[in-house]
């Protein structure tokens, strides 16, 4: 089972189950404040001193089987390549948990997306599925991960999809995606046809008034 959630409702849940084994997978410098293990592919041992952190070095996932009540998975699929087996991975380890990703539109906004992620996402609702293809970069990226995480504040339901799952991860692979399919879209051009239109805008009023 998949379906749409937010952070807030997951971190209420988590924090109502204080007896929960909660594991971070994936959590780079901002793990999850109710994680009580966290684990990444880059050792942060030295940073995460007062926390239980594992080390990740293999594909495999360094944990038993549902060793875990939840596992939190916050924009980390995007940068696995087999992400299938990282999935199956998830499920095996826990029979729940949350999935954040970088919606298409957000995933082309950031200039360290283009070369970091390998999968593009969205999900359908009618299906309850994550619809998943190779990553097409069809705008300029013209934001920072710093600048756009201060538009997330605001446009955050635009930016991100957050999904809770429970026995199993629902996906579909969608391989009619092509990058030639599509002509990239400049951001200076979108911002020249901005400046254009509101000049024009301007100068009508002026002829009016």
């Amino acid at each position: 089972m998949l379906k749409r959630t937010s952070i807030e409702f997951v971190n209420k849940n988590l924090e109502e189950n204080p007896n929960w084994k909660i594991l971070d997978v994936g959590c780079g410098y901002r793990p999850n404040k109710n994680a009580t293990v966290i684990a990444d592919v880059q050792d942060f041992s030295n940073h995460y001193k007062d926390k239980n952190f594992v080390k990740i070095n293999d594909k495999k996932l360094p944990f038993k089987d549902k060793e875990f009540d939840f596992v939190i998975s916050s924009h980390v699929i995007e940068h696995v390549s087999d992400f299938e087996f990282f999935i199956k991975e998830l499920e095996r380890i826990s029979s729940k948990g949350y999935i954040e990703l970088p919606s298409r539109f957000g995933d082309n906004l950031v200039f360290e997306n283009v070369n970091d992620h390998i999968w593009w996402f969205t999900y359908d609702d009618i299906k309850n599925s994550l619809i998943v293809s190779k990553k097409n970069q069809n705008l300029e990226p013209f934001l920072t991960v710093s600048s756009a995480k201060l538009l997330e504040k605001i446009f955050r339901e635009s930016l991100v999809i957050e999904l809770f799952w429970e026995d199993k991860i629902n996906y579909v692979i969608d391989n009619a995606i092509r990058n030639n399919d599509f002509t990239r879209i400049s951001f200076l051009t979108i911002l020249r046809k901005y400046i254009s239109k509101k000049l024009r805008t301007i100068l009508r009023k002026k002829r009016t008034s």
